[in-house]
């Protein structure tokens, strides 16, 4: 029988990682765009929110146009709360986080998204699964600070090698990073506490390759 994982600990991004919700964030966009008459490139919009972010890119929208950027968030928030049907999991989501779950491994999730990641993940059935969920609305720093990270790591005793960030960016893997926490993501990384995935359900042998060493 395995023993457990315990004293390991998962930190959830949700956008690409757990959520495939690329879809209806660019749907919301594009109403948000229309809304103002502005021209929306579906292509290079979604390449700069998976380098930067969709605040970036509104703020930068904003600048472009002379609009106010609460204004823009505004009315994104408004669509986006919409699409909420349209966000998917991710393949094998729901089976990795049963594993962990029942290996012992603690989970929380840390993304960008406000609070309507609660309304997403409670309604996917997936809120039991965190100990504590953090949003753009916790007051934490964005990533790639290690604030967040530092927060969960003192509040539930966890420790940085044992304790991994799940992501799909590069912006994941420096959070990672300045939190010296370990790294599972879909990219490489010249970081050596990074892991590549090519699906979620990698983790298990991750881990299993991890524990033996």
């Amino acid at each position: 029988r395995e023993e457990k994982m315990t004293n390991r600990a998962f930190i959830w991004d949700l956008d690409g990682t757990l959520l495939d919700s690329y879809n209806a964030i660019l749907a919301g966009l594009e109403e948000t765009y229309a809304t103002y008459q502005l021209p929306f490139d579906r292509a290079s919009i979604k390449d700069f929110i998976l380098k930067h972010s969709v605040q970036d890119l509104l703020v930068a929208v904003a600048e472009e146009y002379h609009l106010d950027v609460t204004d823009l968030n505004h009315r994104r928030a408004e669509s986006l709360a919409e699409k909420n049907a349209q966000v998917l999991l991710m393949d094998g989501a729901r089976e990795v986080l049963s594993w962990g779950q029942e290996a012992g491994i603690e989970q929380f999730v840390y993304t960008h998204k406000g609070e309507n990641a609660f309304v997403i993940l409670r309604d996917l059935g997936l809120e039991s699964f965190f100990t504590e969920i953090l949003t753009s609305q916790s007051g934490f720093a964005r990533k790639p600070d290690p604030e967040a990270a530092m927060y969960l790591m003192e509040k539930y005793g966890l420790e940085p090698e044992k304790t991994y960030y799940i992501g799909d960016r590069s912006l994941d893997i420096d959070f990672a990073r300045n939190s010296q926490i370990q790294s599972i993501n879909f990219l490489t990384s010249d970081y050596q506490g990074n892991h590549q995935m090519n699906t979620l359900l990698d983790i298990p042998a991750i881990l299993n390759a991890e524990k033996n060493l």
